[in-house]
Parts: C-alpha cells; sequence; structure tokens
C-alpha cells in the first residue's frame, strides 16, 4: 500500500516532466472535431462579433456568442443567434433535430446543416457546450420594411 502511494505521485511527475501527455478521452477528441468543424464551417463569421472585421483574430473565449450587427433585405433583418446561449437550453437530440428541421433568413445556410452528418452535429454541440454559456442575447429580428439600426450589412435575398 504504501508502495503504490509513492508511485503514483512520482509516476504522475515523471509523466509532465517528460512533456508527454496522456492520450485524449473520445470526449475531448469530439470537442476537438467540432473545434476544427466551427473552423472550417465559418460559423465564427457571423455568430462571433467582430471575427470578419479583425481577419479571424478572435480570442476562442468570444466564439459564437451572437452579434448585433444586422443582416437586412427585403424579408426583413436577423441577427446571427448567441449559439453559446441557445445551446445551454438545449439537449444533444434537440440540436440535432433543429439542425435537421430549422429553415431561417438569409444569410444563414440552413441548408447546409442537413448535410452535417450526425457524428458532426454532435461533435458541434459539444464543443459549443464545452465553451459554456457566455455572452447576451442578441436583438429581436425586425420584419420586413423597418430599417433596422447601425450597424447592418444588406444581404440581398438567396433563399
Amino acid at each position: 500500500m504504501r508502495l503504490a502511494t509513492l508511485l503514483i505521485p512520482a509516476l504522475f511527475i515523471i509523466l509532465i516532466l517528460s512533456g508527454c501527455t496522456p492520450p485524449q478521452t473520445e470526449d475531448q477528441a469530439t470537442i476537438e472535431r467540432g473545434r476544427y468543424l466551427i473552423k472550417i464551417s465559418g460559423c465564427n463569421d457571423c455568430h462571433t462579433e467582430g471575427f470578419l472585421d479583425e481577419g479571424g483574430n478572435m480570442p476562442e473565449k468570444n466564439w459564437l456568442t451572437g452579434s448585433k450587427r444586422g443582416w437586412h433585405n427585403e424579408q426583413g433583418t436577423t441577427y446571427a443567434t448567441n449559439l453559446r446561449l441557445l445551446f445551454s437550453q438545449l439537449d444533444e437530440n434537440q440540436w440535432v433535430t433543429m439542425a435537421r428541421t430549422m429553415k431561417t433568413k438569409a444569410p444563414m445556410m440552413w441548408y447546409r446543416l442537413r448535410e452535417i452528418n450526425d457524428a458532426d452535429l454532435r461533435a458541434i454541440y459539444r464543443y459549443v457546450r464545452w465553451l459554456g454559456p457566455a455572452g447576451q442575447p442578441v436583438p429581436t429580428a425586425l420584419p420586413a420594411g423597418v430599417t433596422p439600426p447601425e450597424p447592418y450589412i444588406y444581404f440581398p435575398t438567396i433563399h
């Protein structure tokens, strides 16, 4: 017993000092997959305030907190949702169902979500949940014919 008590801390110290890292768990690998998918899919372009303006140079702690910049066209004005607050209210299966059934206004390319396989949708969900809730709700969408306050971008209707 005493030998085990001495050996476990010693092995832990050796592991740290050797620069080795323990293998990733399945959940850590899924979170990393979700981070990767968020990076390459352009989610931050709209769902992170200032991401485009800063050329993507934005701390991860600010990612996916929504934007007050409106996207305006003939259908009205929409705002990119704070995904971190949204996902904190959904379970994983609700997210997958939402991704499969949602239909939004421009510029959100909702039809592309339907092409993402379940494993990748779940990885995105787990990554966003790992980030945790942060930020504030975005402004409420405005109907057609109402000019939004600045800042907003005119975005022609495409779907």
